[in-house]
């Protein structure tokens, strides 16, 4: 089978194409096991973490790719769940323990034997892929195979995020950074809180242009200050600077979700966080980890029942590379997906 393939970390400033097309193994479903035709595969900026050293993949080489839809092609013999020819999902959680308190909890996503999809284990920038068959997701007919990708990953944890924000109807929120996850979370924050104002905060013209077409109240960059303060702020960037400014826009009392697995090398910015008037009066400051299969499941139905419509732009499985440029650079409107059938 066709893959691109992360053989060796670097840099992206140093190596523009980590990713190589290679002629892979078919993989073989276990007994627990579904093998997937991949039809798409969305890219995200975990897929940088991964590449430039961040959050590494335990070995190398392995096929990133955590935003997959495609069709049941084998099973294993002691599958139930799932059947030949089943339209399928697979998200950031390839598996977990299931026996740990946070699994029987239902919060797998914190399990220390979290498996993530693309890192710990190959994932869907390829023509074939397994997976355990509890830990994939039926699509609702509502969406294309390319609509579809970027809710499996961009969408949910964004639907995880603005959860864990505790909004409540009317209370204003902010959004720094718009890319994949933010233009998602703009939408459900409409969808779900008709009365709150929503605030975006993006480096480019372009973001912020789309996030008033799409309903924000004000957009603005990073370090601005918003018109008002903000009752919650979900910061979807790759950096630290965004965080110190998220917080001088925040209420008192308001809380700060960081939707990040990995921050990148500005830590210093960090030097420049004043107690008073960045952390003071009660601000809570949040991360979020992974997702849960109930975060996935759960936003696929109120994605459906809202008729969700992501922005999309399709590149062929051999531009892997280019799509990782254009996200890095910051060349984004919607999300990126992968064509691969």
């Amino acid at each position: 089978m066709k893959a691109m393939v992360l053989t060796h970390l670097s840099k992206l400033a140093d190596n523009p194409r980590p990713l190589a097309l290679l002629d892979m193994p078919a993989p073989v479903p276990d007994d627990h096991g579904v093998l997937i035709q991949v039809s798409v595969c969305g890219v995200c900026h975990t897929e940088l973490d991964e590449i430039e050293g961040r959050t590494p993949p335990p070995r190398l080489p392995v096929i990133p790719g955590h935003q997959v839809v495609g069709r049941v092609v084998a099973i294993g013999d002691r599958v139930t769940s799932v059947k030949l020819g089943d339209r399928v999902g697979v998200a950031w959680i390839f598996s977990a323990c299931g026996r740990c308190k946070f699994c029987l909890a239902g919060n797998e996503n914190l399990c220390a034997d979290f498996i993530a999809t693309g890192r710990d284990a190959n994932g869907g920038y390829a023509e074939l892929m397994t997976v355990p068959e509890h830990f994939v997701y039926p699509i609702p007919s509502a969406f294309s195979d390319a609509e579809a990708a970027p809710l499996l990953c961009a969408g949910a944890i964004g639907y995880r995020a603005l959860r864990l924000t505790e909004l409540q109807d009317g209370a204003r929120l902010g959004l720094t950074g718009f890319g994949a996850s933010g233009h998602l979370v703009l939408k459900m924050a409409r969808h779900q809180f008709p009365n709150s104002e929503v605030y975006v905060f993006a480096r480019s013209g372009e973001e912020r242009r789309f996030a008033l077409e799409l309903g924000a109240a004000w957009a603005g960059e990073s370090d601005q200050l918003a018109p008002h303060k903000l009752d919650a702020i979900i910061d979807t960037t790759p950096a630290w600077a965004p965080i110190v400014h998220a917080l001088a826009n925040l209420e008192a009392g308001g809380r700060l979700v960081i939707n990040a697995i990995r921050k990148e090398d500005d830590q210093h910015k960090l030097l420049e966080l004043d107690y008073p008037k960045h952390l003071w009066l009660e601000k809570e400051i949040k991360s979020v980890a992974n997702l849960t299969r109930r975060d996935v499941s759960e936003f696929l139905e109120l994605a459906a029942a809202m008729r969700m419509q992501p922005e999309v732009q399709l590149y062929p499985l051999s531009d892997a590379n280019r799509a990782l440029v254009e996200l890095k650079t910051g060349n984004i409107r919607g999300a990126k997906v992968l064509q691969i059938a």
